[in-house]
């Protein structure tokens, strides 16, 4: 019987997990697969100054790749797993070939949500969710060339900044009647429409695409309203979807993502998940949560190592994302789903910093922060804490945030 530990997926949670695994003293095989040529590097980067052209692939790849090897770590890139045996305990892969495990880590990520109108295929549609996509949109920075961006939550917003400051001609769509619609109050969202139309971005929102034309290449974007936007690119950026089916082919729970309890186990105890693709238990929300971050991926792979190891962590934290677009730093701690009262600290009517904290029955829960760090880090700490919080003191920024607990 293999005492190997496989991992599936080379991503952020993946390669915590194997920096991990040999932290917490597993001293077995460890063999790594991914479907990318690349060994794990951040995605977070690719939208932002990676797309900007600012920095290279040493500044996102996670880990020189000699760390595998010299960590004992037999590393598979370009190559897919097409089928998890739990009785057998062994996995397959795309060319055949048979590996035996003793524990099994599913990291397998997530991949863009396809947009499905006519014209779809044309050249110069594209998506951004990995290396060869940001190559392939770097290709169109050319000064004067229109953009259209379909999707108005973080990465189109990103996008969007990142273009626009080459020079490039911007539009960007959004179906919601505000952009990031998902994830902050109308006052967040606002705001970014303002600073985006200042920078130059056209934004227009409660518009569907209806479909792409062109004739070699994409020419325009035809929308549901009977509006036509010529452009020379597209990029679409509608959201992501977990990567379950290999899960669920195998037997494994699934519910949202790759069902797992606090210890990163799925319904097979040889058998953790860590990163987009799972959904887990979170106490200081009390339901389960689907997170696409960096931070959840992180902590995940730890979580999932630790069990893997045999030293049992539960994980149980407060969740926290960000988005880099100009000169603004968005930093959101907690969700705010659910809340019933937002809380201005600052004024985003006209400068470029300010939070909003949200409660929910006086119970803070979330914040967004512009450019304001010391808000964020506070928050953290007070979501974790459920702190009843008062709105005046909240508003008042003459009260420093370290005292708005008191």
């Amino acid at each position: 019987m293999s005492d190997e530990i496989i991992i599936i997926g080379a991503g952020q949670a993946a390669a915590q997990a194997v920096q991990s695994l040999r932290a917490e003293g597993f001293e077995g095989p460890i063999r790594l697969f991914g479907d990318e040529a690349y060994a794990p590097y951040q995605r977070p980067p690719l939208s932002k100054k990676f797309l900007a052209g600012e920095i290279g692939y040493d500044r996102v790849e996670l880990k020189a790749e000699d760390f595998y090897a010299s960590s004992g770590v037999a590393t598979h890139w370009s190559t897919r797993v097409t089928e998890i045996d739990r009785r057998q305990k062994h996995i397959l892969t795309g060319d055949g070939q048979a590996f035996p495990y003793g524990k099994l880590l599913l990291a397998t990520g997530s991949r863009v949500r396809e947009i499905n109108v006519p014209g779809f295929d044309l050249e110069g549609v594209h998506y951004l969710r990995n290396i060869d996509d940001v190559t392939s949109i770097q290709a169109h920075f050319k000064p004067g060339a229109k953009m259209v961006v379909v999707g108005g939550g973080y990465i189109g917003l990103e996008v969007a900044a990142v273009a626009v400051k080459r020079g490039i001609d911007v539009t960007v769509l959004e179906t919601a009647d505000r952009v990031m619609a998902r994830v902050v109050d109308p006052i967040v969202s606002h705001f970014y429409e303002r600073v985006h139309a200042e920078e130059g971005v056209k934004i227009e929102t409660g518009v569907t695409v209806a479909g792409f034309e062109g004739k070699d290449k994409v020419e325009a974007v035809v929308s549901g309203e009977g509006g036509r936007y010529a452009c020379d690119v597209v990029v679409v950026g509608i959201g992501i979807l977990p990567n379950t089916e290999l899960a669920a082919e195998a037997g494994l729970h699934v519910e949202n993502g790759i069902a797992v309890d606090e210890f990163c186990r799925t319904s097979d105890p040889d058998i953790c998940a860590a990163g987009d693709c799972t959904s887990h238990p979170n106490g200081i929300y009390g339901h389960k949560l689907r997170l696409e971050s960096v931070h959840n991926a992180i902590e995940q792979g730890k979580t999932a190592a630790a069990t893997l190891a045999g030293h049992e962590k539960p994980y149980n934290q407060v969740p926290w994302f960000w988005s880099d677009q100009y000169d603004l730093k968005l930093q959101i701690a907690g969700l705010s789903t659910g809340y019933t009262q937002a809380v201005v600290r600052g004024d985003p009517t006209t400068g470029r910093s300010f939070a909003v904290f949200y409660l929910k029955d006086g119970v803070l829960i979330a914040v967004d922060a512009i450019n304001r760090a010391p808000e964020f880090m506070m928050a953290k700490m007070l979501t974790a804490k459920k702190a009843v919080l008062d709105p005046a003191r909240i508003a008042d920024e003459s009260i420093g945030v370290k005292e708005l607990a008191g």
